[in-house]
């Protein structure tokens, strides 16, 4: 189990574009996170005023940096790569996330080719799924 320190050694994400609070479990090829989604958020301000609303970019974001913890979790010296996104594909929204929410995030790496990655990710509230997407990304040089 990462914590967000751990967490942070990894991505190079602060608040408020750092989504994931801590990682609950991973394998060789998933990992599950978790995001607290709170009503401070600056987001929540200007997105759906007086109907607080996660913004679905930011959920598709947060599956990424988890994605992103499990990739750097498998090569050498994580601290001197990046993960960057190269595309999103299939995304659902299925409900809204609103805050006091308890976001995970369960992502399943489908390819990895060194430094390209193909994972698709699924986040629920509650157990139920609000939102899928397939992704690729790519590990760089920082």
């Amino acid at each position: 189990m990462e914590d967000i320190i751990k967490i942070m050694e990894l991505l190079p994400h602060r608040y408020p574009i750092l989504l994931v609070d801590r990682v609950i479990s991973s394998t060789d090829n998933s990992i599950i996170g978790l995001k607290n989604v709170s009503f401070n958020e600056p987001h929540f301000q200007g997105h759906f005023p007086g109907h607080p609303i996660m913004p679905g970019v930011l959920i598709v974001e947060g599956m990424a940096q988890c994605a992103g913890v499990l990739m750097l979790s498998k090569i050498e010296n994580p601290q001197s790569k990046l993960v960057f996104f190269a595309s999103i594909d299939k995304v659902k929204f299925r409900k809204p996330v609103v805050p006091g929410d308890q976001l995970i995030y369960k992502i399943e790496i489908t390819r990895f080719g060194g430094k390209v990655c193909k994972f698709k990710g699924v986040s629920s509230v509650n157990d139920e799924d609000v939102c899928e997407a397939e992704m690729v990304a790519t590990v760089m040089d920082k």
